[in-house]
């Protein structure tokens, strides 16, 4: 059942204007422009700097992901994408790795999958770029939160995305601290959603 005690958070309105303060409007989305870099959505930068990185966890080396189904290799910030066994990955590989798969996959993915998603609130875009990353863009395009922001329901689904909480076949309590308020030191995925609303 998913969590209906989701409340926004200062550490989250935070977190928000810290990339709304950098970010510029054009042709309605909200880009990023950091030195050297190609301009992001700010959307994406939220969902990297704020969601993925600090529950993902950098691993530099691959391992087997026995808990996901089916099992699968994995390195850096979760990713699977071309992972062998015994690969290893340097801290700039694993953040040119991430930027890639968010702006190349999910960001797109999720822009075919909810019509007009780039001119949805920010904070509820990065959350969906976050649980796409984390469960899949098919799941995640399938999902109540995607059908609920479809619709314009941003806080039900904001809170609809909280049942993403299982690994395995089996709740899993950091899946379930990411996906509702987060923890000590990093801020959940609901909790960035409706503090943006």
């Amino acid at each position: 059942m998913p969590n209906s005690r989701i409340r926004a958070s200062g550490r989250a309105k935070g977190a928000i204007a810290a990339i709304m303060a950098v970010a510029t409007l054009s042709g309605g989305v909200w880009y990023v422009a950091r030195p050297g870099e190609e301009p992001v959505p700010a959307a994406v930068a939220l969902a990297e700097e704020t969601l993925v990185r600090p529950w993902e966890g950098e691993k530099l080396r691959a391992y087997y992901d026995r808990i996901a189904r089916p099992p699968v290799w994995t390195i850096c910030d979760g990713d699977t994408e071309n992972v062998r066994p015994g690969m290893v990955e340097t801290p700039a590989g694993c953040d040119r790795r991430l930027k890639k798969r968010l702006n190349r996959d999910f960001y797109p993915g999720l822009k075919d999958c909810v019509a007009g998603f780039e001119k949805k609130p920010v904070a509820w875009q990065a959350m969906m770029i976050s649980l796409s990353y984390n469960v899949g863009l098919s799941a995640a395009c399938g999902s109540s939160a995607a059908r609920l922001g479809r619709a314009g329901q941003y806080r039900e689904s904001c809170i609809a995305a909280t049942a993403y909480n299982r690994a395995g076949g089996r709740m899993v309590i950091g899946l379930a601290h990411r996906r509702e308020m987060g923890d000590a030191a990093r801020i959940g995925e609901a909790e960035l959603c409706v503090s943006g609303l």
